[in-house]
């Protein structure tokens, strides 16, 4: 695999999304630092199990999202990352890291945003009795779920769903086009303007 960027992935959680970018056979990028806000996440053994570079930043540590995301952004800084990556990344960032980073923060999201931002996006969408949602990825800014999208893929919903079900059909198409856009990144196919954002 040709490696053109390093990047670092925030993950607080399982780390499906992680391991997806791990297994992909050309990503055109090296993972070479995961950072997790939480000690139990299994992200973490993923990246041991990997050989990558693990971080904890422990959110309950600090007073402020100021200081955490200045933690966060040391322990970036510190590796060779040039790009970060949210993979299941359950902490809003302040804008330090966002304008260190501008237009190289990827962020994944279980809906088709704008529809459901935040942190309960599977349940709105089964509250709200929609017939389709599915997964977004896009740049971050300085605003929750907001940033340009990247891609987009649709996902139906079925009568018969629970959070449960629905997460899981939506995490296999998660799986499959995180590291497709990550590797078009990777390899400078995505350019943004504003709010559009165009593949060559």
């Amino acid at each position: 695999m040709e490696v053109v960027i390093n990047i670092a992935v925030l993950a607080s959680g399982s780390g499906t999304n992680l391991q997806a970018l791990i297994d992909a056979p050309d990503l055109g990028a090296d993972v070479c630092l995961v950072v997790s806000d939480r000690p139990d996440a299994a992200a973490l053994g993923r990246a041991e199990t990997a050989g990558i570079a693990h971080r904890i930043v422990p959110w309950a540590e600090f007073d402020s999202r100021a200081d955490f995301t200045k933690a966060i952004l040391g322990e970036i800084e510190t590796s060779d990352a040039e790009a970060v990556v949210l993979a299941g990344f359950m902490r809003v960032l302040s804008g330090e890291l966002i304008a260190a980073y501008r237009e190289r923060v990827l962020n994944i999201h279980p809906s088709l945003l704008p529809a459901f931002p935040g942190a309960h996006a599977v349940q709105h969408a089964l509250d709200h009795g929609v017939k389709l949602t599915g997964v977004t990825v896009h740049f971050v800014d300085e605003e929750v779920d907001h940033g340009p999208i990247i891609a987009q893929r649709a996902v139906p919903v079925l009568p018969d769903d629970d959070v449960a079900s629905l997460h899981a059909r939506i995490q296999v198409e998660e799986h499959e086009l995180y590291p497709r856009v990550v590797g078009a990144f990777a390899r400078g196919q995505i350019s943004v303007e504003g709010r559009k954002v165009r593949w060559e």
